[in-house]
C-alpha cells in the first residue's frame, strides 16, 4: 500500500506546485486586447470583408490602424460587388493597385465627422486625383433629404460606427473619382446649368467634361440662370439660338486646372469660346465679361479628377 501511496502523493504535490507557480506568474500572461481601430472594426464586420481586402491590397489597412483621426465612408460588400461587376473585374485583386488606392482614399476624410456634423456642402477627401498636385478631391455632401447623399451616387446606410481612431459610416455605393460632370449633376444648385449643357442642339458637353482635361469651369448656379432669363426678357433663355447658347457655355470653360490662388487682378483669361474675360479681385473675386457685365465668384476650388469648378452668381455673356 505504501508503494502505491508514495507516487500518488508525489504526483499531487507536483500538481499543486505547478498551480502555485502559474498563479505567481499571472502578471506575465498576455491577454489580447480588442482592435477598436477602423481597420479592426471593419475586419470584425462580415459586411466589410471586401473593403478589408481592398485596404490590404492598397496598403491602407495600417493607415486606418494608426493613431490618426479619420472619417471613412465604408462601402459594403454589396456595394463593392456592384462596382466590380460594372467595371468588369472578377475580384478586388484585379483592380489596378494605384487606382484602387485613390478610390479608397476618396472615401477617407481627415478628422471625425459624426452624422450630426454633416451638412450640405463640399468637403475634402484624402484622394488627390491627377488634375492637381495640391488640391485634394472634393466630395459633395447633400443632407437636404432625410438620407445623406455623397457625390449624388452613394447613400449613408448605417452612421456613426465609432472607432478608437475615428468613425465609420457605411455606404451603399463605391464612390469613384468625381469628374466635372459628377459634381455638376450631384449638386441640385447646378440643375439649370446641366439642363443647358444637355439641351437639344448642343455639343456633347457631358463627354467633353468627363474627358481627361483638365478643365476649369466657372459654373453659374440656378439663381444666375434665373437672373439671365429675366435679363433676356421677353424671350428669355428660350429665345437664345442653339449656336449662341453653345458660345455662352464654352465661354465658361478654361483649359487647365486653374485654382483660386493663381488668379490675379486684371488677369485676362482665354476661354474655349475663343473669347476672354477679365478678373477683378479688389473687394472680392469678380469676373467682367465681354459684354461689360460683372459676376461674383461665390465658391472656389471644387476639385474634380479632371479639373476644377468655381461657382458664379451670374451667367457670363460673350460677344455674340
Amino acid at each position: 500500500m505504501r508503494k502505491i501511496l508514495k507516487p500518488l502523493f508525489l504526483t499531487m504535490f507536483a500538481s499543486v506546485a505547478l498551480l502555485a507557480t502559474s498563479c505567481d506568474n499571472d502578471d506575465d500572461v498576455v491577454v489580447p486586447t480588442a482592435d477598436n481601430t477602423i481597420t479592426g472594426i471593419a475586419s470584425a464586420n462580415a459586411d466589410f470583408s471586401i473593403l478589408v481586402q481592398a485596404l490590404t491590397r492598397a496598403e491602407l489597412a495600417a493607415t486606418l490602424q494608426s493613431d490618426g483621426n479619420f472619417t471613412v465612408f465604408a462601402p459594403t460588400d454589396a456595394a463593392f460587388t456592384s462596382f466590380l461587376t460594372a467595371a468588369g473585374f472578377a475580384s478586388i485583386n484585379d483592380v489596378p493597385k494605384d487606382a484602387l488606392k485613390e478610390i479608397l482614399l476618396n472615401h477617407f476624410i481627415s478628422g471625425t465627422l459624426k452624422s450630426a456634423d454633416l451638412t450640405t456642402t463640399y468637403i475634402k477627401t484624402m484622394a488627390k486625383g491627377s488634375a492637381s498636385a495640391t488640391n485634394n478631391l472634393s466630395m459633395f455632401v447633400n443632407t437636404a433629404d432625410s438620407a445623406v447623399k455623397l457625390n449624388g451616387v452613394a447613400t449613408v446606410k448605417t452612421a456613426d460606427i465609432m472607432a478608437s481612431n475615428g468613425i465609420i459610416h457605411s455606404v451603399d455605393t463605391v464612390i469613384t473619382l468625381p469628374t466635372i460632370v459628377t459634381h455638376a449633376t450631384a449638386n441640385p444648385n447646378f440643375s439649370s446649368l446641366v439642363g443647358a449643357l444637355t439641351a437639344s442642339g448642343q455639343p456633347d458637353f457631358v463627354s467633353i467634361l468627363s474627358g481627361t482635361g483638365p478643365f476649369t469651369v466657372f459654373a453659374p448656379d440656378n439663381s444666375a440662370f434665373t437672373s439671365l432669363d429675366a435679363e433676356l426678357a421677353p424671350g428669355g433663355i428660350a429665345g437664345v439660338s442653339a449656336a449662341n447658347l453653345t458660345k455662352v457655355l464654352q465661354y465658361h470653360v478654361v483649359s487647365g486646372n486653374v485654382l483660386a490662388e493663381s488668379l490675379t487682378e486684371g488677369q485676362v483669361v482665354p476661354t474655349l469660346a475663343n473669347q476672354s474675360f477679365t478678373l477683378e479681385l479688389t473687394g472680392g473675386a469678380k469676373i467682367k465679361d465681354a459684354s461689360g457685365r460683372t459676376a461674383t465668384i461665390t465658391a472656389t476650388d471644387v476639385q474634380c479628377s479632371n479639373g476644377v469648378i468655381h461657382v458664379l452668381n451670374k451667367v457670363l455673356l460673350p460677344a455674340l
